[in-house]
């Protein structure tokens, strides 16, 4: 049978249920991750695309350095507002492709897969490109992403439709499943975090587009730019086969040579 995605727009993925619970479980690399961001942004200033409940911005704003943020989703907005030094933060609510902000930035970074939520290739190259023309000449672009094939498995379904499920959470309050299919085609993930428990079931969609780390790479050389460094995580961990994940620190070409 072919590809059918889900039919949700997954701009609206990030709602209020989503949102009020987005950081109740913090993944422990935070602190390595605004200590290398404060390290690469300098005096600054940093901006942030798909900032979100500003599970980083706000402890990186917190070290002294102005930073500024894009998001697509009034509730995540509205969930770092009301977060202490929430308030101080300058957000523009926007596309992260094609926002204009008015000022140029010694760092622009996108974390946690946030540039996978850009769902064709034409949109995620767009994004490189918009955050090239926000980095000052001495900026440096910085994406963190998931590398997809041990992530998803990547495994071929028999009957034509290649898909997973993963058991997240198990346990006596309930369990939670992860359920995917995607399309080899297009790159594109459809998936449900699935929620049974004493309140009944949660379906929290979300639709994705992976990237690999090679592909990121030729987006930012269309954008004029190229790899300055890539780490297998924010401690500065060596990439290599086992990886799953990447860091990956982008300057404009003369930088590089």
């Amino acid at each position: 049978m072919p590809f059918d995605a889900m039919s949700f727009d997954p701009r609206t993925s990030f709602g209020p249920d989503v949102a009020a619970t987005y950081d109740d479980t913090l993944r422990g690399d935070e602190a390595a991750a605004v200590a290398r961001l404060a390290e690469l942004a300098g005096d600054g200033p940093a901006l942030e695309l798909a900032i979100g409940t500003g599970r980083i911005a706000l402890p990186l704003a917190a070290t002294g350095l102005r930073v500024d943020g894009v998001e697509l989703s009034q509730a995540m907005i509205d969930q770092l507002r009301a977060r202490p030094g929430g308030e101080a933060l300058a957000v523009t609510r926007g596309d992260m492709a094609v926002v204009e902000m008015p000022d140029r930035y010694r760092l622009v970074y996108v974390v946690f897969n946030s540039l996978m939520n850009l769902v064709t290739q034409d949109e995620q190259v767009e994004c490189v490109a918009n955050a090239a023309r926000h980095l000052t000449e001495d900026g440096v672009f910085v994406v963190e992403n998931v590398v997809p094939d041990p992530v998803y498995g990547l495994r071929q379904d028999r009957g034509g439709v290649d898909q997973y499920v993963e058991a997240e959470h198990i346990g006596p309050d309930g369990i939670t499943i992860e359920v995917g299919r995607f399309d080899r085609v297009t790159q594109r993930v459809d998936k449900c975090h699935v929620r049974l428990g004493g309140g009944g079931v949660r379906l929290d969609p979300l639709a994705l587009r992976y990237i690999w780390p090679s592909e990121l790479d030729l987006m930012a050389r269309l954008a004029g730019l190229r790899l300055l460094a890539r780490w297998g995580g924010w401690a500065g961990e060596p990439f290599d086969s086992r990886s799953l994940r990447h860091v990956s620190v982008y300057g404009r070409e003369s930088r590089a040579r």
